[in-house]
C-alpha cells in the first residue's frame, strides 16, 4: 500500500545556502523607518558636533532605544548627517617621539621613585592617589596647564600657568592649600604621581606646606615611563579635543581653564557605569575640596567638546 503524505528531502549544501541568504538578508539596511531615523538623526548629530561621544548620548538620551554600536554602524553606513571624520576617537595616533628627563639631580629621587610608590601603595592600598602633569601649547606659547587627576573619581582639575616653572607649580599647591587648609590638603592629595619633568624638580617645597607643614607626597614615574600614569594621559585626550596640537594657550585665562575642565568632568564615562567625574568626585572626595575647585555640572546637551567652547 502506497503511504500518501508529503515527503521531503534534506538537502544540506541547499539548506545551508538558503540560511546564509536569510541572514544577510536580515541584517542589511537600515532597521528604521525614515521617520524615526529623522528623529534620531536630528538628535545625535548635533550632540556629536559639540564633541560627545555615542556613548555619552545613548547615556543620556534613552528614547533613542538604540545601542552605541548602532549609532557607530548608522555614522559609518552615510545614513545621518554627522561622518566618522566629525567623531573625536576616529583619528590615527603619531609615535611620541622620546625624551630624555629634564631633571638632572638624580638626589631628589632618593625614597621618590615609581618603586618607592608601589611599595607604599602596597602598604597603604586604600590612599587616595592622584596623577600630576602638564600639558603645552604650541611652540612659542609660554602658559602650560597643570592637571591633577584624581584615580579614584576620574575627576580632573586643569590650572593655567603662566610658565613651565616649578614657582608656578607651587604658586598653585599654595592657592589650593589656602582655600581648603593644609589637613584638607592632605586628605585630598595625600600620594601624587607625576613624571620627572623641570617644573617638578623641586619636590621639597610642594611637599611642604605654606607653615612648612608636610601637606603631600611625591613620586615620579621611571624616565620615559609615562604609561606608569596611563590615567592623566589618557585623560589629556579631551583638553585636544578642546584645544588640538598646534594651539596655543597665551591667549586663555583661568576661567576658560576651569570652564574647560567643567565640560570635561560633566561627561559620563561608561568606566562609571554612566556617572560622571563631578558626580563620583561628590561622593569620594572632601565636600569643600570640591567646592573649592570651582567645577560646575554642565546639563548633558549643553556639554561641547570642540573648539567651539573656548572660542571668544
Amino acid at each position: 500500500m502506497q503511504c500518501r503524505l508529503d515527503k521531503y528531502f534534506y538537502r544540506a549544501t541547499v539548506s545551508n545556502k538558503e540560511y546564509r541568504s536569510v541572514l544577510v538578508e536580515a541584517r542589511d539596511g537600515i532597521n528604521q523607518t525614515p521617520e524615526t531615523l529623522k528623529l534620531l538623526d536630528s538628535i545625535v548629530s548635533p550632540l556629536i558636533l559639540q564633541g560627545q561621544s555615542p556613548y555619552l548620548i545613548i547615556e543620556n538620551h534613552p528614547e533613542l532605544k538604540c545601542t552605541e554600536k548602532t549609532i557607530y554602524n548608522y555614522i559609518a553606513s552615510g545614513v545621518l548627517s554627522v561622518k566618522n571624520i566629525d567623531l573625536p576617537r576616529k583619528v590615527k595616533y603619531k609615535l611620541r617621539k622620546t625624551q630624555t628627563s629634564e631633571i638632572y639631580d638624580k638626589g631628589i629621587f632618593e625614597g621618590r621613585t615609581y618603586k618607592d610608590f608601589l611599595n607604599y601603595i602596597q602598604a597603604y592600598p586604600d590612599t587616595n592617589v592622584v596623577e600630576m602633569d602638564t600639558v603645552v601649547g604650541c611652540e612659542g606659547s609660554k602658559k602650560v596647564f597643570l592637571t591633577l587627576f584624581f584615580r579614584s573619581c576620574k575627576l580632573m582639575l586643569i590650572y593655567l600657568l603662566p610658565d613651565k616653572s616649578t614657582s608656578s607649580v607651587k604658586k598653585v599647591f599654595d592657592r589650593l592649600e589656602e582655600k581648603i587648609s593644609t589637613l584638607g590638603f592632605c586628605k585630598t592629595f595625600p600620594v601624587i604621581l607625576t613624571d620627572r619633568g623641570f617644573e617638578f624638580s623641586k619636590p621639597d617645597e610642594l611637599e611642604s606646606g605654606i607653615n612648612n607643614i608636610i601637606r603631600t607626597s611625591i613620586y615620579y614615574c621611571d624616565p620615559m615611563a609615562s604609561w606608569q600614569k596611563p590615567n592623566i594621559e589618557k585623560n589629556h585626550e579631551y583638553i585636544r579635543y578642546v584645544l588640538p596640537k598646534g594651539s596655543s594657550f597665551d591667549n586663555l585665562t583661568g576661567w576658560d581653564a576651569t570652564k574647560l575642565a567643567s565640560h570635561i568632568n560633566s561627561t559620563a564615562r561608561a568606566s562609571l557605569n554612566g556617572l560622571t567625574p563631578i558626580q563620583l568626585a561628590q561622593m569620594l572626595l572632601d565636600k569643600d575640596a570640591v567646592n573649592a575647585f570651582g567645577l560646575r555640572e554642565i546639563s548633558p546637551n549643553d556639554i561641547i567638546l570642540t573648539p567651539e567652547l573656548l572660542k571668544k
